[in-house]
């Protein structure tokens, strides 16, 4: 992995930019844009700091019982491209069939930040969040769903708008049992 620049070359890089632009950096407007830019993406990519697989840790044993479908349904998430920098914003719909512990069910949308939170694809993030979960929880079955429009696709380019990218990774009892990924789908148009 490449050393991590000083924060004054940041700096100097995101004035650069804004010349190469066509602005004036040392203009009014922009005296404090670097350190702002700077701040941006300091929170825009704090995934790169976090651990998905510590944030599912702690789990529960004690169930009752429980062993059907588990699911958080739309959770937002904010990513950015790793081809343009420009965001995908869409929702994300997780589920797993616990074999012998549950996971809080708010660890299903930090898994899914910890992620977005880092220069992606699509396919990639789907794929990394399914199997850190799978890795993790050692469930029966994994699935996530997920619906982004990319600003690379709506705001340049061929400038469409409203369009989403769609992509699931389905792992165990919901990629080889029709009846229990019907189970989910249904509960996901619920």
């Amino acid at each position: 992995m490449a050393e991590t620049p000083s924060r004054e070359k940041a700096l100097e890089a995101v004035r650069t930019l804004l010349a190469y632009i066509g602005d004036d950096p040392d203009r009014e407007g922009l005296i404090d844009t670097p350190k702002r830019f700077l701040g941006a993406y300091d929170d825009w990519f704090k995934g790169y700091k976090e651990d998905p697989e510590a944030l599912l840790g702690r789990t529960f044993d004690d169930v009752g019982g429980y062993n059907d479908i588990v699911i958080m349904k739309d959770i937002r998430f904010e990513s950015h491209c790793e081809h343009h920098v420009a965001p995908m914003i869409g929702t994300a719909h997780v589920a797993y069939l616990p074999s012998d512990k549950v996971v809080g069910i708010s660890k299903l949308a930090r898994v899914v930040d910890a992620y977005a939170k880092r220069l992606q694809s699509q396919e990639t993030l789907t794929e990394q969040i399914a199997q850190t979960i799978d890795r993790v929880l050692k469930p029966r079955g994994v699935a996530v769903i997920m619906y982004g429009e990319h600003q690379c696709i709506s705001t340049r380019g061929i400038n469409k708008q409203g369009v989403d990218c769609v992509t699931r990774t389905l792992l165990g009892e919901f990629k080889t049992d029709p009846a229990m990924l019907d189970q989910l789908m249904q509960l996901i148009r619920t």
